[in-house]
């Protein structure tokens, strides 16, 4: 047995406490439905659908193989199909990485079941993690009843300052703004349900009985509410009259600004520059969405790539130049191409590669250029002349 086998083979001696620490048994960390909020508030539902969008764009070039992974006969050819074109029989590319980027969004986490041929994905709030006091994981089990062991899931989760089993929803960080936003939507509805009326009391000089009021207030609420569709003329009788116990003025409550303030800070937790869903002219949207690139979609994709590099062993990288955001000016581009090809960086199929053209094939375009300023530039060649090559004997 070689030293690298051995050194393998080594566990991590603190593992036992952590499996102490972290439980027998980790599920979701949420403690609010962040589903519920993508379906009913509007911040979250535009800010995850723009960064699930983003992410499940790009595409991936499957490289060289770096190192080996958890499937030795993975084969590259198959694994760039299953990244861009058919990750299972039952769905479109574009689909299975919606699942996956809105569960790491939603939940922190992504659950991914490769069966030796596809990827399934697994929603994160169902799978419970099964830690192991010796080898970190023992198992998976998807809703208390389906086991997967270890090297059948693909896990890549968010940062958690708690669990190193587990991430944590972007979205923890907002609970309190969709806590109050909540909140707000109910005092809404429930002040238009009752046909836009403010709160109000019934006073009297009289002194009722306990049983004389509940009578008032069932008899006012049956005849009178507006809730209950009740329209009929008011008679006040009994020496009762109404008193408005407080003004429902949503301008001078600032409803709207503190609805933006809540909106602004939930897009800002989930990593989207509030001026991208606002609208603004292109001089401010531009730099704010190469900003919403660099530091919020790559990030999270190159989680997933290395979660695949890892369980493959192949070097992946995501395809960005489709990305017009991220691009200079297409001049400034080919400019930077050109100096590359002419200063002996890059060959010119390897440029055209770069710029997702296909490669000549035709005699030099795959070799290296000697630059024009040393003896033998394929530029310039009569410039310095080519070293000549010793006559044939």
């Amino acid at each position: 047995m070689s030293w690298w086998t051995n050194l393998r083979e080594k566990l991590n001696p603190a593992q036992e406490i952590i499996y102490t620490q972290e439980g027998t048994n980790i599920t979701t960390t949420a403690n609010i439905s962040y589903e519920k909020a993508f379906g009913i508030l509007e911040s979250v539902n535009r800010g995850v659908n723009m960064v699930v969008s983003a992410c499940a764009s790009l595409d991936y070039d499957v490289k060289e193989m770096a190192i080996e992974g958890k499937y030795p006969g993975f084969r590259g050819k198959s694994l760039a199909k299953l990244l861009n074109y058919k990750p299972n029989p039952y769905q479109s590319v574009q689909e299975f990485r919606n699942n996956i980027f809105t569960d790491f969004l939603l939940e922190g986490n992504v659950f991914i079941y490769y069966d030796g041929v596809y990827f399934y994905h697994l929603p994160a709030v169902e799978v419970t993690i099964e830690p192991d006091p010796k080898t970190f994981v023992q198992g998976y089990v998807y809703n208390g009843i389906t086991r997967f062991n270890p090297d059948e899931i693909i896990h890549f989760k968010d940062l958690s300052a708690t669990s190193i089993y587990r991430g944590n929803s972007r979205l923890q960080a907002a609970q309190r703004n969709i806590n109050i936003l909540y909140k707000m939507q109910n005092f809404q509805e429930n002040f238009f349900d009752n046909g836009a009326i403010p709160g109000f009391a019934l006073t009297t000089e009289n002194t009722l009985s306990v049983v004389a009021k509940e009578k008032t207030i069932a008899n006012w609420m049956k005849n009178y509410s507006i809730k209950n569709g009740a329209r009929k003329p008011i008679i006040i009788d009994s020496g009762l009259k109404p008193a408005q116990l407080f003004t429902t003025n949503f301008k001078e409550m600032d409803y709207d600004t503190s609805v933006k303030t809540h909106n602004v800070k939930i897009l800002e937790t989930i990593g989207v520059p509030p001026v991208l869903l606002d609208g603004g002219n292109q001089a401010n949207i531009s730099p704010n969405l190469r900003l919403f690139y660099l530091e919020t979609v790559l990030p999270i994709v190159r989680k997933y790539v290395s979660a695949m590099e890892h369980m493959t062993g192949y070097n992946i990288e995501p395809i960005t130049s489709t990305i017009s955001a991220l691009q200079p000016e297409l001049k400034d581009l080919g400019a930077y191409h050109v100096g590359l090809v002419n200063g002996g960086i890059i060959t010119a199929d390897e440029a055209r590669e770069e710029l997702r053209y296909t490669p000549m094939n035709k005699d030099g375009s795959d070799e290296l250029r000697v630059p024009a300023n040393i003896a033998g530039s394929a530029v310039q060649p009569n410039i310095g002349g080519a070293p000549k090559k010793p006559p044939k004997e």
